[in-house]
């Protein structure tokens, strides 16, 4: 008998669940059960966000590191879905590819989960960009001891996006503005963040973060701007800049354990800069692991 697969995102204090439970179009292997869509908040409000998103195609059966029969889909009920290669981070509307295959990368990297960057100027809150966490699948190979935990208990536990960032596996975090941001703004919020991360910075380590500042001194960034963060693995970085979409070149090449160990816990560790991509990659997590079958 074909489970269902039940996702819901908080709700703003004006939404209202959708009685009916409407089937979304997200996957096409996939099935929703899904509430009404997040309403914009006003400016002028201020709210924790803990919107998160279904990465869709997680759950879909493919040839690749050994994965074969491991992920299988599962339907609700016998109508059809339509497909979509895209998943929209419902409080930006931007919508990110489900799947990338980017420079460095041995394979093609699935989306997991997406979030926003807020700031809060006076009381109002301004979101800066938002932004797609992807990752190599073979990684649920490497996740075994949190299958069956909960995306709450997920999100909690720091180790589960330590084990993700200590894998040999490439993984990248699609940046995309949604405003214009002067370079020099944009690296200066990106430093106050990853400085704290760094108690003692070594002559490799001040390098690594002159190679990164150069890439956005002197550099508008206009909105739909797409900025890559690539760990090939501990130790090596790739960032790319797009104008428009997927990146044909690599603009830098950050090479200090520190300074990418830093960076990953800027989004993913205890005290996130965007709280709502690391909620969307953790019920990602727990639904991909939910799925995930023992070998034989």
């Amino acid at each position: 008998m074909a489970s269902t697969v039940a996702i819901s995102t908080p709700l703003s204090h004006s939404s209202t669940p959708n009685p009916k439970g409407k089937l979304s179009n997200l996957n096409p292997r996939i099935w929703f059960l899904a509430t009404t869509p997040n309403k914009q908040l006003s400016a002028l409000k201020y709210t924790k966000n803990s919107a998160s998103t279904f990465p869709p195609n997680l759950c879909v059966q493919r040839r690749n590191a050994g994965l074969e029969g491991r992920l299988s889909p599962k339907a609700a009920s016998s109508s059809s879905v339509v497909s979509s290669e895209y998943t929209e981070e419902p409080e930006t509307k931007v919508k990110f590819q489900t799947s990338l295959s980017l420079p460095g990368c041995s394979s093609s990297l699935s989306l997991l989960g997406t979030g926003y960057r807020e700031k809060v100027f006076a009381i109002i809150g301004v979101k800066v960009y938002a932004a797609g966490l992807y990752t190599n699948q073979s990684v649920f190979s490497k996740l075994d001891a949190w299958k069956g935990h909960s995306s709450a208990e997920l999100q909690q536990d720091s180790s589960i996006f330590d084990a993700i960032f200590q894998a040999p596996l490439e993984k990248s975090l699609h940046i995309i503005l949604v405003r214009d941001v002067d370079g020099k703004t944009f690296w200066d919020a990106l430093d106050e963040a990853i400085a704290p991360r760094i108690t003692s910075p070594t002559p490799v380590n001040e390098s690594a973060l002159s190679t990164f500042r150069s890439i956005f001194q002197g550099r508008p960034l206009k909105k739909g701007t797409s900025i890559f963060l690539t760990w090939l693995d501990t130790r090596k970085m790739l960032v790319c800049v797009s104008p428009d979409g997927a990146p044909s070149s690599v603009d830098a090449t950050i090479e200090s354990s520190n300074v990418t160990s830093a960076l990953f816990d800027v989004f993913l560790g205890g005290n996130p800069v965007s709280p709502s991509l690391k909620a969307s990659a953790s019920n990602g997590l727990a639904a991909a692991l939910k799925q995930l079958k023992p070998f034989s």
